[in-house]
């Protein structure tokens, strides 16, 4: 080995290195992206991108994860390129460095965070926001700001952190990987007027399952100042870290000006230990915490939080009500992109537990409820237990609401998802196993997508009679995106509830895998061209390493198919078969999201055999390594668990708006007025089994 590619010589490069690495970060981090968006809002147009970055935007903690495993990653290029020679190349510098050497650059980045020590709380009966000290034994276990667990090992294209199908005419199996945007246009597309509505699942059914999404997990987008300054995601077609544009195909069929591509952004990295292979951060926690509603940050838990109140109440909107009822608070962000949506209503964005609440109007209605139920719990308690302060009453409140949740996403949501498949991927509950790691894993992060497939392309508002809302009835999908503005003067969130429980999601088949509301007009408003949320999934999946769809079929037990009439067996569609294999040349190059959406519905259910399997781990893993799960012995007494046992979706919008007739289970369809009753006959939450005695 020559002298100059040696560990000795790796060495050599760390004397002085903390001076060097001090005048690098300084001018290399001396921006950040949040001052970027601000000032970028305030240009008369924001592109879509712009809109989705600001979607994901770190907070807190996040942007020091984020930061640190920046350094890191920028350190590391620096060391490569001091000892690197002509004639020989270094794949993975630190196959170089000693384990001393690696545990400084971990210190000295910030990186240690990771897996340094955490003091755990006596015997507390409360989670902490952050999901550390879950598990006592691995305290990181679950927590925010961690990277995904890895089920099967990344596949990058060197080895390391590249996307696979970056280099043109790279061969995978002896063949090229197509790029996204053709997938997308010759296998996702179809017209708003062709979708098919869902026969027995509710709207409601689709918009929970975003809801539960964003209570597992959030990948920040890397800081392009943060890691390159002169990158210009927004714009350049060129692979410029962390860019990764998602180039167009010839004869696309809406994008037809040459040179332009649809911009995108690698998910930020997380510090990784073992400092191999690229990993991405997860900046909520893993468990089915009410994180959306609570936060997964201390500084935002307590913003959220009614600090003028001694009831331990969340805060409200202090401009407006919905019929006497809480709105979700606004965001202190003058530059708030949700003004952008309608500039003369001049409403910002709603802030939540989770920064994704204003995505959709369905999302932010479900937030809404759940803050409701929040502070009408908080209030019950009180007069149950007038000796409780205000802390006990936001942590015994969050706990009920956490539990809610969970009971519904197992009792009604699972069931109609995982069809036959439930009972096997999710065995009934044996109590708390800290053996289980409930980290939620990248995969799962890209198999949850699928629910953009029951998406419909119109939101529907109904009044008291479930009719539409006048002049405020249906609206096109990619009108609501970000716009607050629409709950706030159109009439607040009970005829979008109304819309939920009546209406019908969108049938995902294999000739109609998402309507082009999301697959040409995402985060259109604007005059910029819509992106494609397809292409962003695919795009997705190559940046997070993830091995393609053969892989997860052996993961899961499954067979992989190896040819045209093998796939066509799996699938059973000939044509579609024919059309995956003319994109991708073999069955071991799809990519993950487009065969797992690709398959039939298992009997009963709305995903196929890879998903089922995918999904069911997830929640499984979930479920057994959270120690405050609601069913653990030891979290609620008996008579508290077996009166959490009784609630429902539908009681929860009984108790929270102004509706008073509703469907016993929200998640089918149900036609008005002969599949709904009156609040009085949906039982209620008795909580006097949280009656203390003092």
């Amino acid at each position: 080995m020559p002298q100059s590619c040696s560990p000795s010589s790796a060495a050599e490069a760390l004397p002085n290195f903390s001076d060097r690495l001090e005048t690098f970060w300084a001018n290399s981090f001396s921006h950040c992206s949040l001052p970027r968006a601000k000032a970028s809002s305030n240009q008369s147009n924001v592109s879509p991108y712009e809109f989705l970055k600001r979607l994901k935007e770190p907070v807190a903690g996040a942007r020091s994860a984020i930061r640190a495993a920046s350094y890191l990653e920028v350190t590391l290029d620096l060391v490569k390129q001091k000892v690197q020679v002509p004639w020989q190349t270094v794949s993975n510098i630190t196959d170089l460095l000693s384990t001393e050497q690696k545990q400084v650059l971990f210190r000295a980045t910030g990186c240690d965070y990771v897996n340094r020590p955490v003091s755990c709380a006596g015997n507390s009966p409360y989670r902490t926001i952050t999901g550390e000290c879950n598990n006592r034994q691995n305290p990181h276990f679950g927590a925010s700001n961690h990277g995904y667990a890895r089920w099967l090992p990344a596949e990058y294209e060197d080895g390391i952190s590249l996307p696979r199908g970056l280099i043109e005419g790279q061969l995978y199996n002896g063949h090229p990987l197509p790029l996204v945007r053709k997938v997308s246009n010759e296998v996702i597309t179809t017209p708003n007027e062709k979708f098919l509505r869902d026969a027995e699942r509710s709207h409601a059914f689709m918009q929970w399952g975003q809801l539960v999404d964003h209570d597992l997990d959030l990948a920040p987008m890397t800081e392009t100042s943060a890691h390159n300054k002169e990158a210009h995601c927004d714009t350049s077609c060129n692979y410029a870290p962390p860019c990764f544009p998602i180039k167009i195909p010839p004869g696309d069929p809406r994008i037809t000006k040459p040179g332009v591509c649809m911009p995108f952004i690698r998910s930020a990295p997380v510090c990784n230990p073992a400092m191999s292979t690229r990993e991405q951060l997860n900046a909520i926690t893993s468990f089915l915490d009410a994180s959306t509603v609570y936060g997964s940050e201390r500084p935002l838990a307590q913003r959220l939080r009614n600090q003028s109140s001694p009831l331990g109440l969340m805060a409200l909107n202090e401009n407006f009500t919905d019929g006497g009822l809480g709105l979700l608070p606004f965001e202190k962000n003058p530059s708030s992109h949700c003004l952008l949506t309608n500039r003369t209503a001049n409403i910002p964005c709603f802030e939540a537990g989770d920064k994704r609440v204003t995505v959709t109007l369905g999302l932010t209605a479900l937030h809404t409820l759940f803050v409701r139920e929040h502070n009408r719990l908080a209030t019950e308690l009180k007069a149950l237990n007038p000796h409780w302060d205000g802390e006990k009453l936001y942590q015994e409140a969050r706990k009920v609401v956490g539990a809610i949740i969970e009971g519904i996403t197992f009792g009604d949501y699972l069931p109609l998802l995982l069809g036959t498949e439930f009972s096997k991927q999710v065995p009934p509950y044996r109590g708390y196993n800290d053996s289980v790691d409930p980290t939620v894993s990248n995969a799962f992060s890209l198999a949850f997508r699928f629910g953009h497939g029951s998406i419909p392309p119109v939101v529907p508002r109904l009044d008291e009679h479930y009719k539409p809302l006048g002049l405020h009835g249906n609206v096109l999908l990619h009108l609501t995106f970000c716009a607050s503005w629409r709950v706030v003067m159109e009439g607040g969130i009970d005829p979008l509830i109304r819309g939920l429980l009546a209406d019908h999601a969108k049938l995902m088949q294999q000739d109609q895998m998402m309507v082009v509301e999301l697959q040409e007009h995402l985060f259109e408003q604007l005059e910029e061209i819509g992106l494609d949320l397809s292409s962003l999934n695919l795009q997705r999946g190559r940046d997070h390493g993830l091995p393609a769809y053969n892989a997860w079929r052996r993961f899961c037990g499954l067979s992989q198919p190896a040819d045209e009439a093998e796939l066509a067996t799996v699938l059973q569609n000939t044509a579609l078969a024919k059309k995956l294999i003319e994109l991708y040349g073999t069955p071991s190059n799809i990519d993950l999201w487009i065969g797992a959406m690709a398959e039939p519905f298992v009997p009963q259910g709305r995903v196929g055999p890879l998903l089922a399997c995918l999904i069911g781990l997830q929640f499984r893993k979930v479920r057994d390594g959270d120690r405050f799960w609601w069913e653990n012995p030891g979290v609620f007494t008996p008579q508290q668990r077996h009166a959490l046992s009784s609630d429902s979706l539908s009681r929860v919008i009984c108790d929270n708006t102004h509706i008073t007739e509703v469907p016993r289970d929200s998640f089918r369809v149900n036609r008005y007025p002969q599949d709904f009753v009156n609040c009085r006959e949906i039982q209620r939450l008795d909580l006097s089994a949280w009656k203390e005695e003092q």
